[in-house]
Parts: C-alpha cells; sequence; structure tokens
C-alpha cells in the first residue's frame, strides 16, 4: 500500500484527527454467504437460507468479489454452478466511504445492502441501509 487512502481502503485502523467518523467499514458485518463459482447452486441455497441476508456472494479463492447470486435464482437449477446464475458486478463501496454517504446512494438506487471491498476488489462484508441510517 501506497499511502492513507489504500491504507483506509483496506478498512486498516488509523490515528489522529476525524478517526471516529462514522464509515462503512465501521459498522459492516463480515457474515454473509461466500461461495466459489463452482459450487453447486442448491447447496448454496442451503447456506443463504440459513442467513439472514437474502443473496449470497461468488468469490474467487483470493477473496475477489466475482458475482451476488440471490436465493430466488438457485431455485430453478439446483445442479447449476452458482458461478453460471450469479449477477456479475455488483455496486460496491470502500470501507472508508461515510454511513451517510453510502445510505444515500443505497436509498437512491432503492437497495438495501451494501457490499464492502478493498480496492482490489476482495471482499470486506456487508451494511445493511437500515444499519448505516
Amino acid at each position: 500500500m501506497s499511502g492513507k487512502v489504500d491504507w483506509l481502503a483496506h478498512n486498516l485502523e488509523v490515528e489522529g484527527a476525524n478517526t471516529d467518523a462514522p464509515t462503512v467499514g465501521r459498522v459492516m458485518r463480515d457474515d454473509v454467504v461466500r461461495c466459489a463459482p463452482t459450487d453447486r447452486a442448491a447447496d448454496v441455497r442451503e447456506s443463504i437460507e440459513c442467513s439472514v441476508y437474502p443473496f449470497g456472494l461468488v468469490t474467487s479463492e483470493d477473496g475477489t468479489l466475482l458475482g451476488r447470486i440471490p436465493a430466488s435464482t438457485l431455485y430453478a437449477s439446483p445442479e447449476e454452478p452458482v458461478g453460471d446464475l450469479a449477477e456479475p458486478g455488483p455496486k460496491t463501496f470502500r470501507p472508508h466511504t461515510s454511513v451517510e454517504k453510502v445510505a444515500s446512494v443505497l436509498t437512491e438506487k432503492d437497495l438495501r445492502w451494501a457490499i464492502v471491498t478493498t480496492a482490489e476488489g476482495r471482499l470486506l462484508g456487508v451494511a445493511s441501509r437500515e444499519d448505516l441510517e
């Protein structure tokens, strides 16, 4: 990492003024269902049904976010790999983004969840619009 913004974008601790500012990285949770692109839809659906989230996130081996998989898309093709069913390129936020800005974007786009990643696209967690407000 080369600078302060990179440090913040990886949700690492900082010191100094304004370190208590509420950011999405401070309220996010990391308990979302993560799955590989080759995982069977039926297996992922079962995990999502036990989760508080109505979706799972497809990641590569190194944790890079590849797509979002709503539970509703997993019923029709239980043997299909989730990588073939996932919605590619979901909207993401960096962890140092203010809760106000993220909540505003979610409201504007009528979204319930903020997906938080590093600048390289590695999944860190999710935050609900309710938690941000």
